[in-house]
């Protein structure tokens, strides 16, 4: 009985944090997922609440609107949900404004968020953003945003520090958590088990993207171009990982290439998720730009990344790049390391070129895999104790 009393003492005298956060798409939930692993370690009792999807909700976190409800890409795109998004922050800002978190964290979705992080910081609740915005590829005006709206920058990228430092703004690298999560030395054979694919066929992903957007832009020119590359080598296999929430729109658009090939009728296996599993398992993927173009470079993977989007939306973000590349690997390495094929040049004919070339090619594959590992110990540090430190130094400043 005393030792279960001197327990409930030592439970109860922990410190307590009270955090509000925001993470806007599949990829957000799944770094702010690693973030509360980090916190909670810090703060047991911990309570964490509002805008996540599943990896924050399996961590305990109360969801009051799902992350899906802000994962738009787009100008255009965003014009027509709007309304919607912006009745969702005004209600989180009145909640936050009743009963004020110790430290407010956004991650990454930086439209939606500095926006809020601005107004929470000048209520004198301290204000954290993970994931700094891309304000090196484009949109550099947003470094005055960030910096009347941020208390601390936990950055992904190790040259970001330094830049955020000439402007005055507070900043922490902690590595990228992928490079934490994903294997340095990934298995395939394993992968290919757990998804009851051939060991030995050669097997392309195709990863269109996480939102519905990019899905109905993509996934029919993916679905083409995995038909191209079957007529060019029947022995390819082709996975397709859908993500959360989108496999009936998916399901949907496989259906009309079905029924325009119908002898490719199984060509294709769809599964809920697993894209992380897909990448370990195949030879190339074909994918859409954005956070799965690292994943795919931390598995070592050959990639021919593609986008298509609105073309207002195109030609709005054209006017707004400072670099040539935009993907991932490609802006790390400052160089066009994979092949990247966008908007009109998005084609399923030129798709299924660049991905075959992979194919038959393996010293470029292992040039590129060697490069890969090399940017994988770059990033690799124990993020979620990182941003753990760098947020307690916040909330004590």
């Amino acid at each position: 009985m005393l030792l279960r009393n001197v327990a409930s003492f030592a439970k109860s005298a922990l410190p307590t944090l009270r955090v509000t956060m925001v993470a806007g798409e599949a990829s957000g939930d799944l770094l702010a997922g690693l973030l509360l692993d980090g916190l909670k370690s810090r703060w047991p009792l911990m309570l964490s609440q509002g805008i996540g999807g599943p990896q924050m909700v399996q961590r305990g976190f109360d969801a009051w609107w799902p992350s899906s409800r802000l994962a738009v890409r787009g100008y255009v795109e965003v014009l027509r949900h709007y309304l919607g998004i912006v009745r969702i922050r005004k209600q989180l800002f009145k909640r936050i404004s009743k009963a004020p978190p110790d430290v407010f964290i956004g991650i990454d979705a930086p439209d939606f968020n500095l926006s809020l992080e601005q107004k929470v910081k000048h209520q004198g609740i301290k204000s954290v953003h993970f994931v700094c915005p891309s304000i090196w590829a484009w949109r550099p005006h947003r470094i005055e945003q960030i910096k009347s709206s941020v208390d601390h920058m936990l950055c992904i990228f190790p040259f970001e520090v330094d830049l955020l430092a000439q402007h005055g703004i507070e900043a922490t690298y902690v590595g990228h958590p992928l490079a934490q999560v994903i294997p340095l030395a990934p298995s395939p054979t394993s992968a290919r088990q757990k998804l009851n694919l051939s060991p030995s066929a050669p097997l392309i992903a195709l990863l269109p993207g996480s939102r519905a957007s990019e899905i109905h832009y993509l996934a029919s020119k993916f679905m083409e171009a995995a038909a191209l590359i079957h007529q060019r080598n029947p022995s390819v296999q082709f996975v397709l990982p859908c993500a959360p929430g989108l496999r009936p729109m998916i399901e949907n658009i496989g259906m009309a290439f079905q029924k325009s090939h119908p002898q490719l009728a199984n060509l294709i296996r769809f599964t809920d998720g697993q894209s992380h599993l897909a990448l370990e398992a195949c030879d190339v993927t074909l994918i859409a730009s954005g956070t799965a173009t690292l994943e795919a470079a931390l598995y070592k993977k050959p990639m021919v990344i593609a986008y298509n989007m609105n073309p207002l939306s195109w030609w709005i973000m054209q006017r707004k790049r400072l670099q040539p590349w935009v993907g991932l690997p490609n802006i790390l390495g400052q160089d066009f390391w994979v092949p990247e094929l966008l908007q009109d040049q998005a084609t399923p004919a030129n798709m299924a070129s660049e991905v075959l070339q992979w194919l038959d090619a393996p010293e470029r594959v292992e040039r590129l895999k060697t490069r890969f590992v090399d940017m994988h110990h770059e990033l690799r540090r124990d993020t979620s104790a990182l941003c753990a430190h760098a947020i307690e130094k916040v909330l004590a400043g």
